[in-house]
């Protein structure tokens, strides 16, 4: 298995993989001629197919994305991010149809060891330069789910259907379907129901 393979499968890997590493300033590139663009270049388009070439349809992300690879996220139909997304994606993230993000999500895959000891760096000689040890875990959003501004997701969670996770948020557990969850750490508060519809707050109408 190489350096690369053990990234993606979440594996402890060398972040100093000449594969990985040229990938990522390959797709660093596009996201920075991306985010140079005006809203309505149809250049962006152009670039976010390539950015994402595994988005399942319409997408608009707003400008000031980064992403660590990209190609590693799945994005379904109709998905919309204000400013200042993230993801980092050393393995593989998930995001399903018709979700929303608020400003500054962020989406956190990789993982480092918690023994400094194990996280600082080395000398390898089998590659003759200086790396260190990180892996990773997934993160998988499912269907019609809103994320509010600045909420953060950490690696090997599972988010459910319809779900709503409040500004602010820093998920580190699964949240089930259909649920509201906030805070930090993000705790499922309750369901959500029928009783939710605006059309029963008169106030807004």
């Amino acid at each position: 298995m190489t350096e690369y393979e053990k990234m993606i499968s979440g594996k402890i890997y060398s972040p100093s993989d000449p594969k990985a590493n040229e990938l990522a300033h390959n797709q660093h590139d596009l996201v920075l001629d991306y985010n140079r663009l005006y809203d309505r270049d149809p250049k962006r388009k152009e670039l976010i197919d390539k950015i994402f070439p595994n988005h399942k349809g319409s997408i608009y992300i707003q400008g000031n994305l980064y992403v660590d690879y990209g190609i590693h996220t799945t994005i379904g139909n109709n998905f919309y991010a204000n400013n200042g997304l993230t993801i980092l994606d050393v393995c593989p993230v998930t995001i399903g149809d018709d979700c929303f993000f608020g400003p500054n999500v962020s989406l956190y895959t990789p993982l480092h060891p918690l023994m400094y000891q194990e996280r600082n760096q080395y000398f390898d000689e089998s590659i003759n330069r200086y790396t260190d040890k990180e892996y990773g875990a997934p993160i998988e959003i499912g269907n019609n789910c809103w994320l509010g501004g600045n909420v953060i997701v950490l690696p090997g969670v599972k988010i459910g259907n319809g779900c709503v996770i409040g500004a602010g948020s820093v998920v580190t557990h699964d949240i089930p379907d259909n649920y509201l969850a906030y805070g930090n750490p993000c705790k499922a508060i309750r369901k959500i129901t029928k009783g939710d519809s605006i059309y029963k707050n008169k106030d807004l109408w």
